[in-house]
């Protein structure tokens, strides 16, 4: 395996990533920024969200850039019984597979898990993305971010009475899918660690759509009754809401009754905390309404600044509604290294941060195909196997359009 990834908790495991959009590279870009060889395999048409902007940076899209750093390129035609045995031969020594493509087609490029990978690489763990698995009755079908939302009920809890149902801006579908999908991997490899042996993880949208619907679906297990939009407000908790103040908006969250007395005091109100109707988290959901009325009005005569401030050295969560700009110029998103640079390159840092191993930015996301030689090399394709493969378009450095 090459060392060009240098340190890092992950170094020695190698990723051969075929995932393309959202959830999969999402998922191998943290295994990427923690020292993991991720080669990610692209098809000759390159993974489509290069072409998902603008913004671009050298024909390549803000959201391919976002996702994709510290990654190897290699454009393989799979549709091609030879760069089929260019694929085998990167798994060989591989630890970790991924891919997200439609349920049944790395069957139909021979490449199966039961049919080849688990004889011919007993240690391969292999990790499948899908929109809704590969049986049942949504079996197959394919599956966005927006379209699994609303299937999966997000969208009936989002939104305002005015709005009404409403996806969620942030594909946290498609992102949560990603976060289980390292989590399942990384528990893979600890398992092989006393088996030997790899496995297949069958990770779906739908699934993990349904898995993060809490505290909607708790509270519609415990008394069927279907949870309804809340808008800004919290479902279980009160006071958890957005309130104006003389200069800008601000988000209170309240979690407690010492929190709640501590907001009555700031505000210049502190026998609110005494009213029968406010005593406890569940006296103050039952007067939501109520109380938010009292909250506006005292909120209503203050600056955000100087409240947020106050609240915060009261013990009260509170911030400011940000904008994107605003959060990326604040010093505390510098202070926790989450705005990360690297010649032209500009992302977030990685939220993990490990005391003797942290993650670490080394190259920026590659342009299509930039590791090809290098890739098959290391492999040991000899420099004849090399130009025979490019010269034939099984392997590819430039994108087909």
């Amino acid at each position: 395996m090459s060392d060009s990834n240098g340190g890092g908790t992950l170094a020695g495991i190698k990723i051969v990533d075929l995932t393309r959009v959202l959830s999969g590279p999402y998922a191998t870009q943290i295994f990427a920024d923690h020292g993991a060889d991720v080669v990610k395999v692209e098809p000759p048409m390159g993974d489509e969200v290069r072409d998902w902007g603008p913004p671009f940076h050298e024909g390549d899209a803000s959201y391919f850039i976002g996702l994709n750093r510290n990654k190897r390129s290699i454009g393989i035609d799979l549709r091609e019984e030879a760069g089929c045995e260019v694929l085998l031969r990167l798994l060989d020594d591989a630890d970790v597979v991924f891919e997200n493509f439609k349920t049944g087609q790395m069957e139909k490029f021979g490449l199966g898990y039961d049919e080849v990978l688990k004889e011919r690489c007993p240690r391969l763990i292999y990790c499948r993305i899908s929109g809704y698995g590969a049986d049942g009755p949504l079996g197959g079908f394919p599956g966005y971010d927006a379209v699994v939302q609303s299937a999966a009920g997000w969208f009936s809890i989002n939104g305002t009475t005015d709005s009404g149902p409403t996806r969620v801006g942030i594909p946290m579908v498609d992102m949560g899918t990603g976060l289980y999908a390292v989590i399942a991997i990384l528990m893979a490899l600890v398992e092989r660690e006393r088996s030997g042996q790899g496995q297949f993880i069958d990770m779906a949208l739908y699934d993990c759509g349904i898995s993060l619907l809490h505290p909607y679906l708790a509270n519609y297990l415990m008394s069927d009754k279907v949870p309804e939009i809340t808008g800004n407000q919290h479902p279980n908790i009160a006071p958890y809401d957005k309130y104006a103040t003389k200069t800008s908006d601000l988000y209170i969250a309240v979690g407690n009754n010492r929190q709640f007395r501590n907001l009555c005091e700031v505000l210049g109100k502190p026998d609110l905390a005494d009213d029968a109707r406010f005593k406890d988290n569940g006296d103050r959901s039952v007067n939501r309404d109520e109380l938010t009325v009292e909250l506006r009005a005292l909120l209503a005569e203050r600056q955000a600044e100087e409240a947020c401030s106050e609240l915060l050295d009261a013990g009260v969560p509170a911030g400011p509604v940000n904008d994107i700009a605003q959060v990326m110029a604040h010093p505390h998103t510098d202070h926790r290294e989450m705005d990360v640079r690297l010649d032209w390159y500009r992302g977030a840092g990685t939220p993990i941060k490990f005391s003797r191993t942290p993650g670490e930015m080394r190259t920026p996301p590659p342009k299509f195909g930039a590791h090809c030689r290098e890739v098959l090399a290391e492999h040991g394709f000899s420099d004849d196997e090399i130009e025979r493969l490019l010269a034939g378009g099984t392997v590819v450095e430039e994108r087909k359009k």
